[in-house]
């Protein structure tokens, strides 16, 4: 079961193209079960898609969103992942959906592991839709190459849904989902942009070390589909 590569012409494509795959199987889930889950990555490139998430006439009511990692920052502050979730994604329709943040009153994530996993365990598994992006060092969500704690953050059998993390290369301390919790799916879809985010992706897909591209601990595992949407 390898991932499955769709290619759009440019990005306002693939971010039609992703909003209407989530939003198809949001709803699905809802049909199916009487709810939806989704888990949602922040930076710059799921902001479109965030926008026609919106304007979806789903019944929002019966979704949860949540966060595949955060940085240790306040909720208003313009580095935040909740911060630019309710800015562009709980708004318009989908403002009814239930948000459960990572970031909690916790001075740092160390401390704020117990409460972030204990909001994160209400919250019924697997979850419907993970979206991941992807940095141009391979790290997604916030399981980063050479941080002290990516062994255990991509232990199998890690205890706990999030981890708290500190990343050499990356700004702020964060919480992250491990990768136990982000398998913990039925579908599993990245977003990436750029030739180069291409050629990184596809250097993933080669044999090589976990630790030095984390998102090969995603493509390779057989467990969720993965579906990757691509535009130049």
């Amino acid at each position: 079961m390898s991932p499955h590569f769709t290619t759009l012409d440019d990005s306002p494509a693939r971010e039609r193209a992703l909003a209407a795959t989530i939003a198809a199987r949001l709803a699905a889930a809802i049909e199916l079960r009487g709810r939806a889950s989704l888990v949602v990555s922040g930076g710059r490139t799921p902001v479109g898609v965030f926008d026609l998430l919106s304007r979806q006439p789903l019944d929002w009511h019966a979704v949860t969103i949540t966060l595949a990692d955060e940085r240790w920052v306040a909720p208003t502050h313009e580095d935040s992942n909740e911060h630019l979730v309710r800015s562009h994604l709980l708004r318009r329709e989908a403002a009814a959906a239930r948000f459960v943040p990572l970031k909690t009153a916790a001075a740092t994530p160390e401390e704020g592991v117990a409460q972030a996993a204990a909001a994160l365990s209400e919250i019924a598994r697997p979850f419907d839709v993970v979206v991941l992006g992807m940095g141009s060092d391979g790290h997604t969500a916030s399981l980063f190459p050479e941080a002290s704690e990516l062994p255990a953050a991509l232990d199998p059998e890690a205890p706990l849904p999030c981890i708290a993390v500190r990343p050499p290369r990356a700004p702020y301390p964060r919480m992250t989902l491990t990768l136990r919790a982000l398998l913990e799916a039925r579908a599993i879809l990245v977003e990436i942009a750029g030739a180069d985010k291409r050629g990184v992706i596809e250097r993933a897909l080669l044999p090589g070390d976990e630790a030095e591209m984390p998102i090969r601990a995603v493509l390779r595992q057989r467990k969720v589909p993965v579906d990757i949407f691509w535009s130049p």
